[in-house]
């Protein structure tokens, strides 16, 4: 019985050093910065698996900064939308416990099938859509219902004059200005005035009669 204890504290003995002796050995604190192979710029939130330690997912910062611990010798898969995987595999024989990398993830393209969008769900719809349709008018048509005389008159009524407009109606004004002026006799010259004339030679009469009465 006591042979069987002092057996069994030995082997424990000597399994707890072996395990103090081991672990801090395969331990490595493992950081570093996920970048874009293209453009150089980082990459946040990349996920980060480590294969051989059960899946055991972590993740990058805002910054693609990432640290963690795992052991030597541990396969590490870095995956994120838009980009392919990358792996690595932490080197052993580390003697500092520090591994440091600057991971670099490949832009990857995907190109879609192209998908055409119609309208219609049927093709009766479409059928029905077609009979339906009103034909655009061409170019010569629609030429003539720029220049028809209605559309020439609405765009006359919203566009302003021009220096040529502009200096027909100041003479047009004018002209009827100095017509209109002769025409009325209140402002026209009294020489040419036969109604002047006659007060004139009325005035000139009443005049000498007066003289001779007095006489």
């Amino acid at each position: 019985m006591m042979k069987s204890l002092f057996t069994a504290l030995f082997l424990l003995a000597c399994l707890s050093a072996f395990t103090q002796n081991k672990q801090p050995d395969n331990l490595v604190q493992f950081s570093g910065v996920v970048y874009n192979l293209d453009s150089n710029s980082v990459v946040p939130y990349v996920t980060i698996i480590n294969k051989t330690q059960r899946n055991d997912v972590k993740a990058s910062n805002y910054q693609g900064y990432f640290s963690f611990v795992a052991h030597q010798g541990d396969t590490i898969i870095f995956s994120s939308v838009g980009y392919s995987k990358e792996a690595l595999v932490i080197p052993s024989n580390i003697k500092d416990h520090s591994y440091t990398v600057m991971v670099r993830l490949k832009p990857e393209v995907v190109n879609l099938p192209v998908v055409r969008v119609y309208p219609w769900a049927s093709l009766d719809q479409f059928n029905r859509e077609f009979m339906t349709m009103k034909i655009a008018d061409d170019d010569l048509e629609i030429a003539k219902k720029n220049t028809s005389k209605a559309s020439l008159l609405a765009v006359s009524k919203t566009l302003p004059m021009d220096a040529t407009e502009m200096n027909n109606i100041n003479f047009q004004n004018n002209h009827v200005a100095l017509t209109n002026k002769n025409i009325n006799q209140r402002g026209a010259n009294p020489l040419f005035n036969p109604f002047a004339w006659g007060a004139l030679i009325q005035q000139i009469t009443q005049g000498d009669k007066s003289r001779n009465g007095d006489q």
